[in-house]
């Protein structure tokens, strides 16, 4: 059997966290530099706010119905995930961290218990040590176990945060209740296409032929159906090294110099390199762009991006800035008015596993100096020791005029509580 445990909007519920006072209030999320809206509550979501909705567009709408509006709080959200995932990992051995907010367990060898109560714990374990309540769908494959969770979102009364397929009869009312479009993995040309087809349901994908399954939506389709079948056909998958890590960021300005682009290029290109070292790996491959602000029609546009190889595999913030600047001065061109950029590292391997170079190599002693610039900044503070090239009185600074506090990461914005003292 399997688990699946997804957060209930999640962002909002990290908020409510440490504001209770707004529980049961209408909520939304925006994107980095408060562009859109990416996650809202439910009752935000019951009043027409539309997921992606542009900010600027729908202030009278905020203002008119006292929507909270908050702009992303990652390092919250990021720690909040983290608890709830070490919590999850006690239930089982076997865990699949799936998203941010969402996670597959495998009960193996679980026969003996009562998987219903079980689900009832990790329910109130979650939400008593995090305050994040979630729902818990459990049945013979993750693709059902996905659809017990939408039944569980959809009656959260009835099912008390928890539900479990654990019978042909329920298995079969599930899927006759459940959407086309809400099959996990259904996409939306594969609906059109399944609607076109008289197909409502996900019951009425199980009716169809293997045959025209396999034909129109290739194998991967006929595992769904055999997944929604009560057949298991996905395994838990374990975490895997990305094969590109990136940072790019909208500019909080437009910037004309080449002086002022090379230094937030060589801040992204350092945050790249952190990241590849943290799972210990090397690139061989810099891809760096740089665009201008495709909604102001009144300027010139121009978008640059080029691809630098690197002669070794690195993980060296000096050899990557150095590579990445090199590609910027390739590809900027004076006059123009840039709004965006971003550095991505591509054609990822194992540190340990290194291809060597004849007529070149890797200077020693870089290896050992990110050592002990990695170990400084995780001690005294992210980002305290710098390269040259890097604006030491700057930090990248968006647009967050509705940020809340860092509650969990920063010792300075810890929670205060007051207490009236009545003895």
């Amino acid at each position: 059997m399997y688990a699946l445990v997804d957060c209930n909007n999640f962002y909002a519920s990290c908020e409510r966290v440490f504001k209770p006072d707004l529980r049961h209030k209408p909520i939304v999320i925006l994107s980095n530099n408060d562009g859109c809206v990416i996650a809202r509550s439910n009752e935000a979501k019951a009043i027409g706010v539309p997921m992606g909705a542009p900010a600027y567009q729908f202030q009278k709408m905020f203002k008119e119905n006292h929507v909270n509006v908050f702009s992303s709080n990652f390092p919250l959200y990021g720690d909040m995930s983290k608890r709830i995932m070490n919590l999850l990992s006690t239930f089982s051995p076997d865990i699949e961290v799936y998203s941010i907010d969402e996670a597959f367990l495998e009960f193996d060898g679980f026969e003996l218990f009562d998987l219903h109560i079980y689900g009832q714990k990790i329910h109130e374990l979650i939400k008593k040590n995090t305050g994040v309540p979630v729902s818990v769908g459990i049945a013979p494959t993750k693709v059902l176990s996905k659809a017990a969770t939408h039944i569980t979102k959809k009656f959260p009364k009835r099912t008390n945060g928890v539900y479990i397929i654990n019978t042909e009869e329920k298995r079969i009312k599930a899927l006759k209740w459940l959407k086309i479009g809400d099959v996990w993995g259904i996409g939306s040309r594969h609906e059109k296409r399944l609607t076109s087809q008289g197909i409502k349901t996900a019951y009425d994908f199980t009716q169809l032929p293997d045959e025209w399954v396999r034909n129109n939506m290739s194998v991967v389709g006929l595992r769904l159906k055999r997944e929604l079948e009560g057949i298991p056909q996905l395994e838990l998958e374990e975490a895997k090294q990305k094969k590109a890590i990136a940072t790019t960021r909208t500019f909080d300005k437009n910037y004309i110099k080449l002086s002022d682009i090379q230094e937030r290029v060589s801040t992204f290109s350092v945050t790249c390199a952190e990241k590849l070292r943290k799972q210990q790996s090397c690139c061989n491959l810099i891809h760096v762009f740089i665009q201008t602000n495709r909604h102001r029609n009144d300027l010139p546009q121009h978008n640059g991006r080029i691809i630098m190889s690197t002669d070794y595999p690195t993980n060296s913030s000096i050899d990557i800035v150095k590579l990445a600047v090199k590609g910027l001065s390739l590809i900027y061109k004076k006059g123009y008015s840039y709004k965006k950029a971003g550095v991505i590292v591509m054609g990822i391997t194992p540190e340990n596993e290194k291809q060597l170079n004849m007529f070149s190599e890797e200077n020693p002693k870089h290896k050992v100096l990110m050592q002990v610039v990695d170990k400084l900044n995780n001690t005294v503070g992210q980002k305290k020791l710098k390269l040259a090239c890097q604006d030491l009185g700057k930090t990248w600074k968006m647009n967050q005029k509705h940020l809340s506090l860092r509650y969990t990461t920063r010792l300075d914005e810890i929670i205060t509580i007051k207490c009236n003292d009545k003895a």
